[in-house]
């Protein structure tokens, strides 16, 4: 298959490649803990392109499934319907339909689960057709892939050199081969629209395989790379996250947020996929919160609102921000419902504290802090007293007699 000589270098593209497709490299590491047997049955402790299989105690492993869902490289999963009856169960290798030829694959989900995944994509069985799995993958078959596989890397730096010389306004960042070499998806990058047919016919001249052309977003280019993120961990869409939803500033906003593009994009340029985390969270939590917008009226001027701690349930103003004043206020939200109620009431308060006041969170009375007790210097050695010549000597005292 491959030349001995580099059979190293080949093995470790094959299994970078393979991780791309959702399978482990090298062998398992053990999983310590008391309940790895049933961490086994959920998972199968492959990459990012694993399902979680909530409806697993409902199913049967003997059961024959009538569709599955295969994933491929990248996050390219498709249904596929098990025509000849085929007993098939997560992580089987299946060579399924493609156009033209066929294409192999990995089942990550099978029998009921994955007729809820087509409601969640809202793809209708009975009207759009699917296509069908042929047989489970054969020795020869997975040889095969293993090949194509080992081309992909070689190919996709051809290709980029082929768009440069063709002055093309974008980048080639992944090749994915089919399972039988006979086609090959080309992932590319691009600002604007690209007018790639001439190069089409050059890189199926040069490959001697169909070419499919496909678009990606900057998301799913820096998913492919991966990185270490500003919080000091790898990217989340190199590591879980499968499918991108839109990032608006309106989670900022109600996360209370700086607005500030330097800080809020990701490596992708864009916003940055965490905002989303918690917005549910704020937004559920802050539902009793009174408007932002008006103007608590005491008898010192007008508060006005500049930040909201949305856990500790307090709001912060400021007295007469035109006039200068840059003193914050936190005042308990309840503080502040009553000084709206007064308000309407045409009442002014003397101050928007009053009875009430913050306190902060006390730590466990189990543990203390004793930093400072101490002085920090303890550990260090006191300097010696320098030895003195043999005929020097303290004022006031004798020099022994022999």
């Amino acid at each position: 298959m491959y030349d001995r000589q580099n059979a190293g270098s080949d093995r470790k593209q094959l299994m970078e490649s393979m991780i791309a497709r959702g399978c482990c490299s090298g062998k398992q590491q053990e999983v310590v803990n008391d309940n790895s047997d049933r961490l086994e049955y959920y998972f199968d402790k492959c990459a990012k392109l694993d399902s979680f299989n909530w409806l697993r105690e409902l199913t049967d492993d003997f059961d024959i499934p009538d569709i599955v869902e295969v994933r491929f490289k990248n996050t390219r999963k498709e249904i596929y319907r098990n025509v000849n009856g085929l007993r098939l169960k997560r992580g089987d290798f299946v060579a399924v339909e493609a156009s033209p030829g066929h294409d192999i694959g990995i089942i990550t989900l099978a029998g009921e689960i994955v007729e809820k995944q087509l409601d969640k994509t809202k793809f209708d069985p009975r009207i759009d057709e699917l296509r069908k799995v042929y047989r489970k993958a054969k020795p020869a078959d997975i040889e095969k892939w293993e090949e194509a596989i080992h081309l992909e890397h070689e190919t996709m730096l051809k290709a980029r050199s082929i768009a440069e010389e063709l002055c093309l306004d974008m980048k080639i960042g992944d090749v994915e081969y089919q399972g039988d070499r006979t086609k090959a998806i080309f992932y590319y990058i691009a600002d604007e629209r690209v007018d790639f047919r001439q190069l089409i016919r050059v890189l199926a001249d040069t490959f001697r395989i169909r070419i499919e052309m496909r678009q990606i977003g900057a998301r799913q280019e820096a998913g492919r790379i991966g990185g270490i993120g500003t919080c000091g961990r790898e990217l989340c869409c190199s590591t879980f996250i499968t499918n991108f939803v839109s990032v608006s500033t309106q989670a900022a906003r109600v996360q209370e947020v700086a607005l500030n593009p330097t800080k809020l994009a990701g490596q992708c340029g864009k916003l940055k996929c965490c905002l989303n985390y918690e917005v549910d969270s704020y937004a559920d939590a802050r539902k009793d919160f009174p408007d932002r917008n008006i103007h608590l009226k005491i008898a010192g001027g007008r508060a006005m609102h500049q930040k909201t701690d949305v856990y500790r349930g307090v709001m912060w103003y400021s007295v007469d921000v035109e006039r200068g004043a840059a003193t914050l206020v936190p005042v308990p939200v309840e503080r502040v419902r009553e000084i709206i109620a007064l308000n309407r009431k045409d009442v002014l308060p003397d101050t928007l504290l009053d009875a009430y006041q913050v306190t902060e969170a006390k730590p466990p009375s189990a543990y203390s802090d004793v930093v400072g007790q101490e002085s920090i210097t303890r550990f260090e050695k006191k300097n010696k007293e320098r030895k003195r010549g043999r005929g020097h000597r303290k004022p006031g005292s004798q020099r022994r007699k022999k």
